[in-house]
């Protein structure tokens, strides 16, 4: 087994490797963090990894604040309650620490602490981002303990309206972490669901990246690539919790799956994303079970595309065949196999298909979405 170590500069400085967690508090240090607030899920509150973590931050003399109070969809009032133990605590920047809830709010707590506008003001619409006084923005740390959505390495966060119910991206390029600490070994004894979906995630966005009609080369070939080490290693952690190298690769993936979709997102994040907002369903596990028939919806559009990916991935089959395997590897991991599987109701779809549409992944999609196609799409999801 050989289980990689390096240090990155792209598209932030990342630490990669197992055991690096030890470096958290220099890295604190390093970008003038004094007294930081660890953002992590509740799940995540009371595990021994996170024990560790705060166990190095206080050895360290930064203490041992954490805030743990965040949804799986995370939303503004989470938000609210972080902003106001980040104020009482006399924070000065934020450990993000644990799967894409945690680091994105994490993020937004960093973001909107000194900020006199709301956060919908900063959705990631044109240049709404130059509204916020950027001067404020609190330093970041970001550590995942999921191998998913890669936000460690993103400048957006995912917050959901909790009248609206809808979820919005939240942008600004200081919410780039301004160091990421990848250490594999965080994410051993990951519970399989978990596993499955955050996995399931990585491969949507180096999927849909690499389908998009957008012209973004380095980010097409960031794509492909972390299609050949989701379908290469996801199978293995989900056998072996233990699996150290998989899951380093694995960590890999979700970080270059959201290095790559700067050049596009589509319908897989459009539809998963109200789903997600309405009935607090898992982000990852809701793209993987939307991604075949997406897939086939934007076939006429990406199937040259497909057919060089498969060869690349040595996928016999062009197009069906990649679609097979997208299919096999679902199974594999016990994904629902639909969207009424995981509750979703045949009265919702009209108001989801609306929803939909206003998702700004919306516009990356190979194939226009429209009201009449994306309800098609919705029903053939069911």
């Amino acid at each position: 087994m050989s289980v990689p170590t390096a240090n990155w500069s792209y598209p932030t400085a990342v630490k990669f490797g197992p055991g690096r967690i030890r470096e958290l508090a220099d890295h604190c240090k390093a970008v003038g963090i004094r007294k930081p607030l660890l953002v992590t899920d509740k799940a995540l509150a009371s595990l021994p990894i996170t024990a560790r973590a705060l166990d190095i931050l206080d050895a360290a003399g930064l203490g041992r604040a954490v805030f743990s109070e965040v949804d799986p969809n995370p939303n503004e009032m989470n938000m609210a309650a972080g902003l106001k133990v980040y104020r009482a605590g006399g924070h000065d920047g934020v450990v993000c620490f644990g799967g894409g809830s945690a680091l994105d709010l994490g993020k937004m707590i960093a973001l909107m602490v000194d900020q006199t506008i709301p956060v919908w003001d900063l959705e990631d619409i044109g240049d709404w981002w130059t509204r916020a006084d950027a001067a404020k923005i609190a330093p970041i740390i970001a550590v995942p303990t999921t191998a998913g959505t890669g936000s460690e390495v993103g400048r957006a966060g995912v917050l959901t309206n909790s009248a609206t119910h809808k979820k919005k991206i939240i942008f600004h390029p200081k919410l780039l972490p301004s160091v990421t600490i990848c250490d594999p070994e965080l994410t051993v004894g990951m519970p399989k669901f978990i596993t499955a979906g955050t996995g399931m995630d990585a491969l949507a966005h180096c999927l849909e990246a690499y389908s998009s009609p957008f012209y973004h080369p380095m980010s097409q070939g960031i794509a492909l690539e972390g299609m050949r080490l989701v379908f290469e290693n996801l199978p293995r952690v989900y056998d072996d919790a233990n699996d150290l190298e998989g899951r380093a690769h694995m960590m890999s993936a979700a970080a270059m799956g959201a290095v790559a979709f700067q050049k596009g997102l589509g319908a897989i994040h459009s539809l998963s994303h109200p789903v997600g907002a309405v009935y607090n369903t898992h982000h990852g596990t809701t793209n993987a079970v939307v991604m075949p028939m997406v897939l086939e919806f934007n076939r006429k559009a990406i199937e040259d595309r497909i057919e060089r990916a498969a060869a690349y991935l040595g996928f016999k089959g062009g197009f069906p065949g990649f679609h097979d395997q997208i299919m096999e590897l679902r199974a594999r991991l016990n994904i629902p196999e639909n969207l009424s599987a995981m509750g979703v109701q045949f009265g919702d779809l009209d108001m989801l298909t609306e929803m939909a549409l206003e998702d700004p992944s919306c516009g990356g999609n190979p194939v226009k979405m429209t009201r009449e196609n994306t309800r098609a799409l919705y029903d053939a999801c069911m």
